[in-house]
């Protein structure tokens, strides 16, 4: 039997800073294709096709304590992938104590900051939306998955999914 492997620390740096102390949480991003049924002659039933990634884009949500200029300097940016996150995480088995290191890396810009409530003698947190142009997952240094959206790269697991149609549109 085994026990499932569980976040047990992290930290998140933006463009290289490191938000050690300062970082509350991290929602990842949501993996999403867009998928449209497709039902022809002689179908008994609809097979889904799918046309690329999901509507909703890629984006990551994250909570800071206190203020932070950093991102809200980057707020504005006019590059599709001009402010890059890093989320790193300690991900332990507690039968075998194995550690895994997982990451997360996103280029992007801030859609939103959310300076929350400002309330005298409590606590000061704000969350902040990116929206990517890039994402790469990478858990004990194997790039699991890579989207590069402004340069038409999908890879999943060493599998380059989009490298026919690159070749079928001279790319």
């Amino acid at each position: 039997m085994a026990l499932p492997r569980k976040l047990k620390n992290m930290n998140l740096y933006n463009d290289g800073a490191s938000y050690m102390g300062l970082s509350k949480s991290v929602t990842l991003p949501n993996l999403t294709r867009k998928m449209e049924a497709w039902r022809g002659a002689g179908m008994d039933g609809p097979v889904k096709v799918d046309l690329g990634h999901g509507d909703d884009g890629i984006q990551v949500e994250w909570t800071l304590g206190g203020y932070d200029m950093t991102a809200v300097r980057q707020y504005g940016i006019t590059s599709a992938s001009g402010a890059m996150l890093r989320w790193a995480g300690a991900v332990q088995r507690d039968d075998t104590g194995e550690v895994s290191a997982v990451e997360v890396v996103v280029r992007g810009r801030h859609e939103e900051i959310d300076f929350g409530d400002a309330e005298v003698g409590e606590d000061t947190e704000h969350k902040i939306t990116t929206t990517c142009s890039y994402y790469k997952l990478t858990v004990d240094g194997n790039v699991e998955v890579e989207i590069d959206l402004l340069n038409f790269v999908f890879i999943v697991g060493g599998e380059d999914r989009l490298a026919e149609q690159r070749k079928a549109i001279g790319l």
